[in-house]
């Protein structure tokens, strides 16, 4: 079972921006606007950019009991009934699971020092330390897709902005946005910032 992270999201209601910071206040301001009627309200996921399903029906303290339910993981229930136990060393947070590699690949793993495990671990992280600027770059852009699909895709200039925020580059994708909607502008500006990175 993972650990639910802290979920901090943005509502809008239409292009406006109504309320930003952890998912149950957001869900709380959002409710109170929907209440005062205009236009439908979307939650978006501050880190990237999907959507969040909120049940608004009932009172406030309604909506923040569904809220505090974790959702169900797939399998989850099967695993309640008849916990299965495999390889690895759960308390430490090992998980065993299959790797397909050839022959060449298992004999020099096979020879390192520390095994094969040790040696994938050490080969996972390395890489995963080079890459750290990429992925964040990558992260970046896809959160802002998002959003910019979700709130800007009937906007003036948006397929041009997408292929800016591509491209990277910024000096273009900001002309291009510097007529929308404040709030949405603000957003898209925040959410594409590491996608400009150099990584």
């Amino acid at each position: 079972m993972s650990v639910a992270r802290t979920i901090y999201c943005t509502a809008f209601q239409g292009l406006t921006r109504i309320a930003s910071g952890v998912l149950p206040e957001v869900a709380l301001k959002s409710k109170a606007a929907m209440e005062q009627g205009g236009e439908p309200v979307l939650l978006f996921d501050d880190e990237t950019s999907r959507p969040i399903e909120v049940d608004f029906r009932g009172s406030p303290e309604e909506v923040l009991e569904r809220l505090n339910q974790p959702p169900a993981e797939p399998g989850e229930a099967a695993e309640a009934v008849a916990p299965a136990r495999g390889p690895g060393r759960p308390k430490l947070g090992v998980v065993a699971r299959e790797v397909t590699l050839l022959p060449r690949h298992w004999a020099w793993l096979t020879a390192q020092p520390g095994g094969a495990s040790v040696t994938l671990r050490r080969l996972v992280d390395e890489a995963r330390r080079a890459s750290e600027g990429i992925d964040r770059m990558r992260q970046a852009r896809e959160a802002t897709l998002l959003f910019m699909t979700a709130m800007a895709g009937n906007l003036p200039h948006y397929e041009d902005a997408t292929r800016a925020l591509f491209a990277g580059d910024r000096a273009r994708f900001g002309q291009l946005i510097e007529a929308w909607p404040v709030d949405v502008r603000d957003h898209t500006e925040k959410l594409a910032g590491p996608a400009f990175e150099t990584a």
